[in-house]
């Protein structure tokens, strides 16, 4: 039985919750999302696998998910993005934001930090989790989430509405060779 970490507004942990009960109550708990970009700067999306139990067969960001009790943000994000897309890169957390938005009969109520990085080969997507991916320009996915909502999944929406864009296409400064949006 997987399990999220509760938390308060201030990103303090407060105990476990079993996951789908934290999404049907609306419990507010720790999550991350991913947003990878090539050198060219156009973002990798995933489109979640048909089975997933929401938000399935929608278009989404790169990778999300939850940490486990004994993981931090950061490291929950490294390993979801191997599960989940089959590669590994260099990321920066870029901040977070709190929301709160029904999905189908669940809601997602996160402490949701959001992460950027570069990658530049193709991902190998695992089946179970996605059915697809592509890159995509920034700026025509705002348009299209504008103009087509209901491919999209809500909280991609939220994170685009809400957070810096700036910051998710900034030029982080890194160490040289790290291959991290130079």
């Amino acid at each position: 039985m997987e399990k999220v970490i509760l938390t308060n507004e201030k990103g303090e942990r407060l105990g476990l919750e079993e996951k789908l009960w934290a999404h049907q109550l609306g419990k507010l708990h720790l999550a991350f999302s991913i947003f990878i970009f090539n050198r060219e700067g156009k973002l990798m999306l995933q489109k979640r696998a048909n089975e997933k139990y929401h938000g399935g067969g929608l278009w989404t960001n790169t990778c999300c998910g939850h940490p486990r009790e004994t993981e931090m943000s950061e490291a929950a994000a490294k390993r979801r993005l191997r599960e989940e897309m089959g590669f590994h890169c260099e990321m920066k957390n870029v901040g977070h934001i709190i929301y709160y938005t029904p999905v189908g009969d669940l809601f997602e109520h996160e402490y949701l930090h959001i992460f950027i990085g570069e990658y530049n080969e193709e991902p190998r997507i695992n089946p179970e989790e996605a059915s697809d991916w592509k890159w995509t320009d920034f700026d025509f996915l705002v348009e299209d989430i504008a103009k087509n909502p209901n491919l999209y999944t809500p909280w991609l929406k939220i994170v685009l509405d809400t957070f810096d864009h700036a910051l998710l296409r900034s030029k982080i400064s890194v160490p040289a060779n790290s291959g991290f949006l130079k």
